[in-house]
């Protein structure tokens, strides 16, 4: 049996010619997979791979009992090392029908390109012609993106399980598979193309795809610093420009990076003081190290004369400053000069580390962009324009993008937290002696007192404890890198679980003690986020936000921020919390409701969204997400987070990149300049979606919370446990020691879910809920769920995403999991109930939206499952074998790896499992 071949009948499903190079590509990488394995591990091995290949490939596709029960039969009968090599085996197989697949998507789009065809939604040339059509400008475009921001906020949350040795093979492989088979390629340089693949792929083999140890915040850091490197330093300047040109005009930043990473402490113990600051230099670092080479680059590229063309004053003040002698570069003005400005961001480098410093650093990331001001100007008055928009136009843009600081860091910290620092600070200053005692009025009366007042309430007499004290270091470091990167550099103090106003001033009170918030003249230097997360909380935040905008003394404070206020929304709590159609209703309503609020108080809203990687945590095309918003809830200002794989699928690849952050700022223009568009749903289909929330809401609640022993279950039928050993993320699993679902992180919740493959937090209730609808109204229901359908751009969306993660869902294997339950009435009592409710939401799909078939209307998602569930199923069975042999007491550490292995593989199969 020739598992070339055998990729070959399955990676062909749509016999469509333009799906005829992903085909290849595919058959390509699985002939040098399977040569590999055979050369490296002997052919015995091979033959064992593809055995249990088929056998999982016809367990899947007709549930035949006898499949599963001679897959089990081989399974438990295979060597150690034989498990670990077929894992291996199927894992790489899925990482390299990924590349084939980008790579394709690639192909694709450029084809469109170069053909001129059509723009499609989510680019903005499309944009601007829709916006065109109805009447919109250029130059309203340009008014709104003046004021604009739209921001992709990279965050830590652990679920790239892959190494940066892996994800760099795999760019060399993408990078070699773009260069195979081009239209000027010889027969030759073809063959040295596969003889590369092939040395890459044996590479990848002798790798070990997993980290031995656990990541520290620090390499969380430098890992995210890649996809600038790879994407956002060169893309977010070139599409600002590309923007520019469009509109005609030059606009400000409105496309900025953001992060969590060293700033996010919210259950984590390990980012402190002293990783902020390490997060900070590692940032601007990375930053300078590109003007560097920017300017190096310019210096090679402007050989200009001065024999030839004049020069302006300035530069030749540049010039003069640089005191650059080297007898080469006599008669070339700019390149004298450039060396100057080189020397400069040596010292710059050196001062914002804390580093000796010899020469004269640049005070501030203007001071720089004015050098480069001058080289503009000079160039464009002396016939060179063209220069000046090349490889000079797009650091400027660079430089009034990223400053010297790159990205903003946001903090973040419990609710809880705050208010025990608070309470010490209080009790110290001999304030108030029991603040945690006092009721929410108690509490804003003594708070709004401290905020009017210059005293601090910190003693450097006095004792605090170590909570306190580190709590008030992160904000006196926030202090200092404002003051010494910029104002770019710390703009958001988030609040996690924030469910009352006085949780606002808490932070305020905190930020005072850092000189943040400056009672003498009612200014803060930074925004205060509250995050809504629970579904309790996402329904109280409108009355949070109108009794905190009552405050005086909030108000005042708020002025000095331009009268803009930053909301965030959790998906993924409110998800674990009330399942996902309440989840992302509720969600929606606080949107809805926040906007009035904030209108009827003349306060500008910015939501910050934190959606996650999969459907289970917010997930799903970042486009429709955005547009599918309620009115007014976008106004051209929005944040989202970036989270786990999802960042590496998203940013990894530059060109892929940039369509994503184009899509971004395309669907900001759309959702504020054609708000009617994307209207507020009429009454009934509001008070439908009321409906059918309260009934999915019992449904997912009865299930997970309310079921005695669901707990136990899902420990049992999952690998949640070994998920927290795995060494994808410097943040605990849960955020107490705890086995409550209530304390577990929304991520092992949903990562757990998806690896085997039940991925319930993306669609438990949603039958339940639709079943009880139409028993209630019939006829007259179902034709107004398919209108809501039809014409509602949220409920579509939400539909479309619930068709995605129901079509990677598969009970067939989800019972494999379930028979690790060993207690017989407690398995039976759960899964069977899981069953049922994925067969009702399924036929509740179909009945909506017509559909016969999952993916139906998504061709391309069909054929990308098509090419890699075949060869992702058997790393379940594997895994669930693994599973058993560990849980029964075998020791052996091999074990152990070969299910850390297949969590890998099984994730990179599923893509957004996270």
């Amino acid at each position: 049996m020739n598992i070339a071949a055998n990729i070959d009948t399955q990676a062909d499903p749509a016999k469509d010619d333009k799906d005829a190079p992903l085909s290849a590509d595919i058959r390509l990488l699985g002939r040098l997979l399977g040569e590999t394995v055979r050369e490296q591990e002997g052919g015995e091995i091979y033959a064992v791979v593809e055995q249990v290949r088929q056998l999982a490939i016809r367990f899947h596709r007709s549930d035949d009992p006898s499949a599963r029960d001679e897959l089990e039969h081989v399974l438990s009968g295979l060597s150690r090392h034989g498990t670990i090599q077929m894992i291996r085996a199927f894992s790489f197989f899925s990482h390299l029908a990924n590349i084939a697949e980008d790579h394709h998507h690639i192909r694709r789009n450029r084809f469109h390109l170069r053909g001129g065809s059509t723009p499609r939604a989510g680019e903005v040339s499309h944009t601007l012609s829709h916006l065109a059509a109805s009447g919109i400008g250029k130059a309203e475009v340009a008014k709104t993106l003046k004021d604009a921001l739209v921001s992709p906020v990279l965050t830590a949350h652990p679920t790239e399980v892959r190494r940066r040795s892996t994800l760099n093979l795999e760019r060399e492989i993408a990078s070699l598979l773009a260069e195979r088979g081009g239209e000027d390629s010889t027969p030759q340089e073809d063959s040295a193309i596969e003889t590369a693949l092939r040395r890459a792929i044996v590479t990848m083999w002798q790798t070990s795809i997993l980290r031995r140890a656990r990541l520290g915040v620090s390499d969380e850091i430098t890992n995210a610093l890649i996809h600038y490197d790879t994407t956002f330093l060169k893309e977010i300047p070139r599409l600002h420009g590309a923007i520019e040109d469009a509109l005609g005009e030059r606009l400000p930043p409105f496309l900025r990076t953001g992060s969590w990473i060293g700033g996010d402490r919210d259950g984590h113990p390990f980012v402190s003081a002293a990783v902020l600051r390490d997060a900070m230099i590692k940032q601007s670092d990375k930053v300078i190290s590109y003007y560097d080479d920017e300017v190096s680059a310019l210096s090679r590229e402007l050989s200009l004369d001065e024999r030839l063309v004049e020069v302006s004053d300035a530069v030749k003040a540049l010039v003069k400053s640089a005191g650059e002698t080297q007898v080469h570069h006599q008669g070339e003005p700019y390149r004298r000069a450039l060396t100057g400005v080189l020397a400069r961001l040596a010292a710059t480098k050196a001062a914002l580390a804390g580093e000796p410093v010899t020469g004269r650093p640049y005070a501030t990331p203007a001071e720089f962009a004015t050098d480069l001001d001058a080289f503009d100007a000079s160039l464009r008055a002396n016939r060179a324009a063209l220069l000046a928009d090349g490889r000079l136009g797009h650091l400027r843009r660079a430089v009034s993008i990223f400053g010297f600081h790159l990205a903003t860091i946001d903090l973040r910290q419990n609710a809880d937290v705050h208010e025990q620092v608070v309470a010490e600070l209080l009790k110290v200053a001999g304030v108030e002696a029991d603040y945690l005692s006092l009721d929410e009025t108690g509490r804003l009366n003594i708070l709004s007192k401290e905020l009017e007042s210059p005293r601090p309430l910190f003693s450097p007499f006095a004792t605090y404890s170590d909570l306190t004290t580190g709590e008030l270091d992160i904000v006196r470091a926030a202090a200092k890198a404002l003051a010494t990167y910029g104002d770019g550099a710390l703009q958001n103090v988030i609040i996690s679980k924030a469910d009352a106003p006085s949780d606002i001033l808490e932070v305020a009170i905190m930020l005072k003690e850092a000189g943040l918030v400056r009672p003498a003249d009612g200014a803060m230097a930074v925004n205060i986020v509250p995050l809504f997360e629970t579904i309790g909380d996402l329904q109280a935040a409108p009355e949070i936000m109108d009794t905190l905008f009552q405050l005086p003394v909030y108000r005042t404070l708020l002025r000095s921020r331009g009268d803009r206020q930053e909301a965030m929304l959790g998906y993924s709590d409110s998800n674990k919390d009330g399942g996902f159609l309440t989840s992302r209703w509720e969600v929606f309503q606080a949107e809805a409701a926040l906007v009035d609020v904030f209108a009827r108080h003349g306060i500008a809203l910015r939501l910050f969204h934190g959606r996650g990687g999969s459907v289970g945590r917010g997930g799903g095309p970042s486009y429709e997400a955005i547009v599918a918003q309620p009115k007014g809830a976008v106004a051209g200002s929005i944040r989202v987070t970036e989270q786990g794989e999802v960042i590496t699928e998203k940013y990894a690849n530059p060109f892929i990149g940039r369509r994503n952050l184009e899509a971004l700022v395309a669907a900001t223009l759309d959702a504020t300049l054609l708000p009617d568009a994307h209207a507020n749903a009429p009454a009934d289909m509001v008070d439908a979606m009321n409906a059918l929330s309260a009934a999915a809401f019992k449904a997912y609640r009865a299930l997970v919370y309310e079921t005695e022993g669901f707990e136990d279950y899902f420990y049992a039928a999952t690998v949640v446990g070994e998920i927290a050993n795995l060494n994808i993320g410097s943040r605990p699993a849960s955020r107490k020691n705890s086995r409550a679902i209530e304390d577990l992180r929304a991520i092992p919740w949903v990562f757990s879910w998806a690896q085997c493959r039940v991925m319930l937090p993306g669609w438990y209730g949603f039958g339940s809920a639709v079943d009880t609808f139409l028993a209630e109204r019939g006829a007259d229901g179902e034709a107004l769920l398919k209108r809501m359908a039809s014409d509602w751009t949220y409920f579509k969306t939400l539909l479309s995403n619930l068709d995605m993660v129901l079509s990677k869902t598969d009970m067939a294997i989800a019972s494999s999991y379930a028979s690790l339950v060993t207690d017989e009435d407690l398995r039976e009592r759960v899964f069977p109930a899981i069953q049922a409710e994925h067969g009702r939401t399924i036929n509740a799909l179909f009945t909506i939206t017509g559909q016969t078939q999952l993916l139906e209307n998504n061709p391309l998602l069909a054929r990308s499952e098509q090419n890699r569930f075949p060869y992702l199923d058997p790393l379940n069975h594997l895994q669930v074998e693994l599973l058993r042999r560990h849980r029964a007491g075998e020791g052996d550490d091999r074990i152990s790896h070969g299910i850390k292995l297949s969590i890998s593989g099984i994730a990179a199969g599923l893509r957004n499992s996270g």
